[in-house]
């Protein structure tokens, strides 16, 4: 069932979702009056254009879900059309989350649309982390899932704390007396016969209609299932012995002399991983990165949770992505800059020459992980995937100067005077490849719609990498090859050599034999 507030044109707008979760058993129209109150106060809010919800599961089944569980997306407004245009969207959604937990009988988990399903589609599960504990026993798994959830709940930068739904569904529950049916001589399955036909229906014939047949079903009708008192009155007949004695009863008693009927709650769902029971503590993380927040819960757990014997703990969600991306860049990051290195090898034909460019690397790291830190941005995927774009740019401005500097000293220059004229004339080329490949990435690096949280860690350690690069070569560089480069000139290769009218007029002067060198 879909409840749509507004015509849904655009897509990209939407910008916020959040997962409204209700006591197991609500019913569909219990769910949707709740879910109509909800939507109408979230729409109360200036910054917010419309809301829509989905209730259930739609037509195709691609995200099935019971009735007392909604989808509710919030399509917000421009930012121009704000009241305060400077309100974050972390401010709005915590005075959404406000306003909404004064409504009784729901749950909330705030978190984006497509990081919903892609948390949903790669792990199962929408939240950033999952605690999973298995065992056997549904009573032992719910209570070592609530400690798990107030250790959660403890640890700063937790938010949307939920345990899987797991109990809380009313169940019918007919309990056999056994010392009551001994006394009138019955069996379980006697009464057994009455409950499953009354309830659950049993077949008594078939009616034919054409070449067409269909079963006969004798069953309580639906107002008599669903009365507790209807049920308890239930006849259950005697055995045939206890028939033939009129002193005895009439040829029946009532379910409820023979049977304790209750009403109890009982499993909602029962969840399975690898072949196990499965409880779920799910969270979102605020304000910090998931892997120290994963690195302080592990330690909590292991110090204030017991588990049971045969009893497990397993750590996934975004998570899971975390430590296989990270292990791919522990094969990737290394593999990468081997390759820089070779390259330059095969250009400088000198390991020392290659090593001189390739101190540029550290450099660049050092100045993108200080930005990271000086904008208080945590390291993540992005801003390593940032580190490795990096690596190339930073031994760019290095390979220019160092290949003129080379080809100065091939011309005839002695090295002092030629890593000072090299340095001063490629001057301008190393800055203009700073400023253009610094200054693609300042929108990135502050932009605040979507893909922020991608793009900021990404250009930020860009840009404070290259910075860093940059006054390396023009000014580490130099001293570098003065102290460790060779001592005698170098001979250049035929592609290599200078054309007379490239050395500029400084060097031709410098390297005449009738001018002293200074």
């Amino acid at each position: 069932l879909h409840i749509h507030r507004g015509d849904i044109t655009d897509v990209d707008s939407v910008r916020h979702a959040m997962h409204a979760l209700r006591i197991p058993g609500t019913s569909l129209s219990q769910a949707i009056q709740m879910q109509t109150a909800l939507e109408q106060r979230v729409a109360e809010f200036p910054e917010v254009d419309r809301v829509v919800s989905k209730i259930g599961t739609a037509d195709v089944a691609n995200d099935p879900a019971p009735p007392y569980v909604a989808d509710t997306f919030i399509f917000m407004k421009a930012r121009a059309d704000w009241p305060n245009a400077r309100k974050s969207k972390a401010d709005l959604v915590a005075e959404i989350a406000a306003a909404v937990e004064h409504f009784p009988g729901n749950k909330y988990e705030f978190t984006q649309p497509i990081e919903m399903r892609f948390n949903e589609l790669l792990s199962g599960i929408r939240s950033d982390l999952a605690v999973k504990v298995f065992g056997d026993d549904l009573d032992t798994l719910l209570a070592v899932g609530q400690d798990l959830a107030e250790v959660v709940q403890a640890i700063p930068g937790a938010s949307d704390v939920q345990i899987e739904q797991v109990t809380g569904l009313p169940v019918l529950s007919i309990q056999v007396k056994r010392e009551a049916i001994a006394r009138y001589g019955m069996s379980i399955a006697d009464v057994q016969a009455v409950v499953s036909t009354m309830i659950g229906g049993r077949q008594a014939g078939q009616i034919f209609e054409g070449d067409r047949r269909f079963d006969v079903v004798v069953r309580l009708p639906e107002n008599l299932r669903d009365n507790l008192e209807a049920i308890q009155r239930l006849p259950v007949p005697l055995p045939p012995n206890l028939r033939e004695h009129e002193d005895e009863m009439l040829g029946h008693v009532p379910l409820s002399e023979v049977a304790e009927v209750s009403v109890q709650l009982g499993p909602n769902q029962i969840s399975r991983e690898n072949g196990k029971r499965r409880l779920v503590v799910s969270a979102n993380v605020v304000g910090r990165d998931l892997a120290s927040f994963v690195q302080e819960l592990q330690d909590q757990v292991s110090a204030r949770v017991e588990l049971p014997p045969a009893y497990w703990v397993s750590y996934g969600g975004s998570f899971e992505q975390l430590i296989s991306a990270a292990q791919r860049l522990q094969v990737v990051v290394p593999l990468a800059l081997l390759l820089i290195f070779a390259l330059l090898y095969s250009l400088f034909g000198s390991w020392r020459d290659a090593l001189l460019v390739f101190t540029g690397i550290p450099f660049a790291l050092t100045g993108g992980i200080a930005a990271l830190y000086l904008r208080g941005i945590p390291l993540s995927i992005s801003a390593v995937v940032g580190f490795i774009a990096l690596s190339g740019v930073a031994v760019l401005n290095g390979v220019v100067m160092l290949s003129f500097i080379k080809n100065l000293m091939g011309s005839g220059l002695e090295r002092v005077q030629a890593i000072r004229e090299g340095s001063l004339t490629r001057l301008r080329p190393v800055l203009m490849t700073a400023l253009v490949a610094s200054l693609g990435f300042v929108p990135m690096a502050f932009n605040v719609g979507i893909g922020s949280e991608v793009q900021r860690p990404l250009a930020t350690v860009v840009i404070g990498g290259i910075l860093s690069s940059t006054l390396l070569t023009l000014l580490v560089l130099p001293v570098l090859y003065q102290v460790f480069g060779p001592k005698t000139w170098v001979q250049p290769q035929p592609s290599q050599a200078l054309k007379p009218d490239d050395i500029p007029a400084q060097a031709v002067a410098a390297s005449s034999p009738n001018k002293p060198m200074s």
